[in-house]
């Protein structure tokens, strides 16, 4: 069992947490129990969960020598010494292809959103990941290409609404995982990740600030439209500021992680998530 846990934690599982967006088109369409049998519905988060653990591989294997000087990355599978970087890329290599074959038993336009996916994942991981902003917008593609996929999945059309909700949203996480890292990492933080060199004192949490506002404004316009979800906008409102919080305080601004690692943060979420549930599903 020992010898299986470093390839189980090379896929990074609990990042599979982010691609729950596919299924935001058909819940906030208001269609989420009206679509196919579950097992149906699971095929495009499963294809999704192979191909990011996929690239979650090779970005390892990138970044191997880099993280060995992480003060907490440095204990991951390949970097630690525990997966050889041979069967990381053999792994890597039979996933995608999984998740190729998976996105092919869905649809056409759900497997050209998950080739999408892949290919600006790729792309980040060899090189946009050192151009300074441009490795943030990479970030936020990801969801929004999860988001399209999701859409395409099941056949619901992506409201405007929800895509500038998303995107801002992405935006603003992004930048708090970047503002964390510079601030762990300190005068190191370039020998890690050359782009956080590039980032002027400030840039960062000004940015995450600014954007964490805009998020606010489209859900509150949103809310206007759909009044039943009123009393959501504190429960969001607090969770932009959580997230903040946590970065600021503790330098830890991996949502996956944020989310599964703070209770008020799960809990706040956890109630949000109940509050739309019965707005959208319950006459």
């Amino acid at each position: 069992m020992n010898s299986v846990l470093p390839y189980f934690q090379l896929l990074r599982p609990r990042q599979w947490l982010k691609n729950l967006m596919l299924f935001f088109p058909p819940l906030f369409g208001g269609v989420l129990f009206e679509q196919a049998p579950w097992p149906d519905l699971l095929l495009p988060f499963l294809a999704f969960c192979l191909a990011s653990s996929a690239n979650y591989a090779y970005n390892d294997l990138l970044d191997a020598d880099k993280d060995a000087r992480h003060p907490r990355k440095k204990s991951r599978p390949i970097p630690s010494g525990a997966v050889g970087k041979p069967a990381a890329a053999l792994l890597g290599g039979s996933l995608f292809a999984l998740a190729i074959l998976l996105g092919l038993r869905v649809s056409p336009p759900f497997l050209l959103a998950l080739l999408a996916y892949l290919l600006v994942s790729s792309a980040y991981s060899f090189r946009l990941k050192d151009i300074a902003v441009v490795d943030i917008f990479c970030i936020s593609a990801g969801f929004l290409l999860r988001l399209q996929a999701g859409g395409s999945a099941f056949g619901v059309p992506i409201s405007q609404w929800l895509f500038l909700s998303v995107f801002l949203l992405s935006i603003f996480l992004s930048l708090g995982k970047r503002s964390a890292e510079k601030q762990l990492l300190e005068g190191d933080s370039a020998a890690h990740r050359p782009v956080l060199r590039e980032y002027p004192l400030g840039f960062l949490h000004g940015s995450m600030y600014m954007t964490g506002g805009t998020v606010l404004v489209t859900y509150a316009m949103y809310v206007v439209i759909h009044p039943g979800l009123l009393y959501t906008v504190p429960l969001c409102c607090f969770g932009l500021f959580r997230f903040m919080f946590r970065v600021i305080k503790d330098a830890s601004g991996d949502p996956t992680e944020a989310l599964l690692q703070d209770k008020v943060l799960m809990a706040v979420s956890a109630l949000w998530l109940v509050m739309v549930g019965f707005t959208l599903y319950l006459p």
